[in-house]
């Protein structure tokens, strides 16, 4: 058996611990490396538009569509959607949302987000933009051209 001096242990322990450090990371490196996809995330599809019923779309034909102007100076624009007839986009504050008519029992014409919690009510004289979640108005007075009395 040969003889060893403490030193010599050393060394030795020394460098089969730095040879394990290289060892793990270089596997480490290897297994992040093998963990990153081999291309970009594609975005999720949005769910497709649910089919809209008569009344629905009867509603729909009643909808005042164009830039509207609206109290304190604020304007909205109200278009029909292309992605499926009877859905329409509302664009205020540079936010953009996506409603479907909705049946009423008093003639008014309700459009509603449910997702964003956005309803925009339209009378004979008037429509608002309402935050149905908290109750409120975002906009009042938007009068359409065709309101104008």
């Amino acid at each position: 058996m040969p003889h060893t001096t403490p030193v010599t242990v050393r060394s030795l322990t020394a460098v089969l611990v730095a040879a394990a450090c290289v060892l793990s990371a270089g596997s480490a490196s290897a297994t992040t490396k093998k963990a990153k996809p081999a291309h970009a995330a594609q975005p999720a599809q949005p769910a497709p538009l649910a089919d809209l019923s008569e009344e629905q779309l009867a509603n729909a034909e009643r909808v005042l569509t164009g830039a509207q102007a609206c109290e304190f100076n604020q304007t909205i624009a109200v278009e029909g959607a292309p992605e499926k007839a009877g859905y329409f986009h509302i664009v205020f504050k540079g936010k953009k949302y996506l409603l479907a008519p909705e049946p009423t029992t008093t003639g008014a014409v309700r459009l509603e987000d449910k997702k964003a919690g956005v309803v925009w009510l339209q009378i004979a004289n008037k429509s608002m933009l309402m935050n149905a979640k908290i109750g409120q108005r975002m906009v009042d007075e938007c009068i359409h051209p065709s309101q104008k009395v």
